[in-house]
């Protein structure tokens, strides 16, 4: 029985309950079978669904006299002494991860590997939201088919909060939202930075496993902005294979990795790999260059959460606001792959590292420096 529990793979992740030791105690007394299972698991709904996975595998072997009872709680996460909590006032009551999709270079597909990203999650059982960074140029309100609703005003706690926009499980909150579609943001720096603050803390955002935020292309203020007003657990860099791509994405992954930053990434995703045509189905063309960004991972030591391949039907369903990751086939298993992927390494990230601080970002004598909390 034992050997046919630790035989279950964890939902989200390529490992099994035996791989990551959480099958801790099994009991049969009577016809009473009781199981109790340790997760490090950031999800509520994933356990349940790990209980749900270990009573259907048990109900195979075992006739229907057996009352099968599993019982799941979660790992405690590895903290540093230094640096027990989070900052208090910064961090948002009901969100348990905040990941940051970044670029260097613009144009390599960071807002559809984000989009897609959390679309998977909603699927694998997640509570998700999404927060469009690209102020200058939001894009999720057309990808998740929304451009034309507006975020309500909700009364919480005697305080009135914007209500995101759901669609496809997801939550959002977009610049896009309070802007007309052919009207530019003309904004400087602080006044892009309040708006952001407002979307983030004036939002009721409710319960949440993971906020997305889906950064602008750089390393620039915005970015400062957002690890100002937020402890963000960990990173991702998406870029394309070619030179002039990587050459950004290697700053990208350098500012998160700043010593004055410190925010974990958890991986680097390669778009449009390679290209497959329709009439050639066996054919790969690598015409941005061949394993560019697998590479880079390597070199910086840095996980490689997957690639995507180059294909039409991706650039139609962002057109018409139906992330590919919810079509099936080829695509939706990529970014089944990755979100994994990304999972996996979110969770060794918070067993084995504390969480991370906001960043404090002061002027002295007309320059900024940037230096963690205390």
């Amino acid at each position: 029985m034992e050997a046919l529990i630790k035989a279950i793979t964890l939902p989200g992740s390529k490992q099994t309950l035996g791989e990551v030791n959480a099958l801790k105690n099994t009991q049969i007394i009577g016809n009473e079978v009781v199981v109790d299972l340790v997760l490090s698991s950031p999800s509520l709904q994933a356990r349940k669904k790990t209980e749900a996975l270990v009573v259907s595998a048990l109900q195979t072997q075992l006739d229907d006299t057996f009352n099968i009872q599993v019982q799941s709680k979660q790992q405690p996460t590895a903290q540093a002494p230094s640096q027990p909590n989070l900052i208090k006032g910064k961090s948002i009551d009901g969100i348990q991860n905040i990941i940051a999709v970044a670029s260097g270079k613009g144009g390599v597909g960071k807002s559809t590997v984000t989009a897609n990203i959390a679309v998977t999650l909603s699927e694998m059982g997640f509570k998700v939201g999404v927060l469009d960074a690209d102020i200058y140029g939001p894009s999720m309100p057309l990808m998740f088919d929304v451009t034309y609703e507006r975020p309500l005003s909700v009364q919480v706690d005697g305080k009135s909060k914007m209500k995101p926009v759901t669609n496809y499980g997801v939550q959002l909150l977009s610049i896009g939202f309070f802007t007309k579609p052919d009207q530019a943001v003309i904004w400087r720096g602080p006044m892009a930075s309040k708006a952001l603050n407002q979307m983030i803390f004036d939002a009721d955002w409710g319960e949440l496993d993971f906020l997305l935020i889906d950064l602008p292309p750089g390393t620039g203020d915005i970015h400062l902005s957002i690890l100002q007003a937020l402890p963000v657990t960990g990173a991702v860099v998406v870029s394309t294979p070619q030179t002039v791509a990587l050459a950004d994405a290697r700053k990208g992954v350098a500012m998160f990795q700043q010593d004055s930053i410190q925010v974990p990434v958890l991986g680097i995703v390669e778009n449009m790999s390679y290209f497959t045509p329709d009439e050639l189905p066996d054919n790969k063309y690598y015409i941005f260059g061949k394993d560019g960004a697998k590479y880079l991972a390597e070199d910086l030591k840095t996980p490689f959460l997957g690639g995507l391949p180059l294909v039409q039907g991706v650039r139609e369903a962002g057109d018409v606001g139906r992330p590919v990751a919810l079509q099936g086939g080829v695509l939706a298993s990529a970014f089944t792959d990755i979100t994994q992927s990304l999972v996996t390494e979110l969770v060794q990230r918070n067993k084995d590292l504390p969480p991370t601080e906001v960043v404090k970002i002061t002027t002295m004598a007309g320059c900024s420096a940037v230096s963690k909390t205390n």
